[in-house]
């Protein structure tokens, strides 16, 4: 069976591999993801999802919506239950957020269906970040109502001082926010070898550097789309 980079006629460069079944056919397939390096630069741009149907030698190219950063990734698992391996694609901005762009594409049949895209996540799962008396932070996740209390006492007195006043009380009205997602990752909480994803989120204060914790969301599939399964928020130490 000829390789992909002797069946294209562009010849892009392979900056990921694996190989797994996604077809549905038994038959393991070739995934690659291919992207142009920049010169004298990690950065690579045009990166695209390409699998060869390990049966037939057939090879569907999908693009990705943001299609360019550092260090793209292949995960290959079964996230939907259905006994055949998915693709999870994950990339690095490299911005300063350190966000992440994140895609799952089933392939079954050789028709590429979106399962996940980071971007769309981070639209529905917002949040409201408000500082309050005595050195608390009050985390709300607006897409299931759930409150969580973040204790920054352990700061330091430099930070806090510029905050609150000798009795803990505001000194002004702040509010934070959640980053877009900086790492997804597969993980199988109830063992029974169907995948789960869990995005993290950074919590942060007053600017981006300020960082207070993350929101850990474990997310399931359900039968047409993946559903909040999980949620976490966990905290960072007094040096956070």
């Amino acid at each position: 069976m000829d390789t992909y980079n002797h069946v294209t006629a562009t010849n892009p460069f392979v900056v990921a591999f694996a190989r797994a079944d996604v077809t549905g056919d038994k038959i393991p397939d070739n995934i690659y993801l291919t992207g142009q390096r920049t010169p004298d630069s990690p950065f690579i741009q045009n990166i695209t999802l390409v699998v060869q149907d390990g049966g037939t030698g057939r090879i569907t190219s999908q693009p990705l919506k943001q299609n360019a950063g550092y260090n793209p990734t292949l995960f290959l698992g079964d996230f939907t239950g259905n006994g055949v391996a998915d693709i999870l694609i994950r990339i690095d901005s490299g911005g300063s957020g350190a966000f992440t762009y994140d895609y799952a594409y089933a392939f079954v049949y050789n028709l590429p269906r979106l399962l996940f895209d980071s971007e769309a996540f981070s639209e529905h799962y917002t949040y409201t970040i408000t500082y309050q008396n005595n050195y608390k932070v009050l985390v709300v996740s607006d897409k299931n109502k759930q409150q969580y209390v973040i204790d920054i006492s352990l700061k330091g007195s430099q930070y806090l001082n510029e905050i609150y006043d000798a009795n803990g009380k505001l000194k002004a009205p702040i509010s934070g926010f959640v980053n877009a997602i900086s790492g997804l990752y597969p993980v199988d909480v109830d063992s029974n070898g169907v995948y789960e994803l869990m995005a993290w989120q950074k919590i942060a204060g007053r600017y981006n550097a300020d960082a207070i914790g993350y929101v850990q969301n474990i997310l399931q599939w359900n039968k047409n789309a993946f559903g909040l399964f999980q949620q976490y928020v966990a905290i960072l130490g007094a040096e956070g």
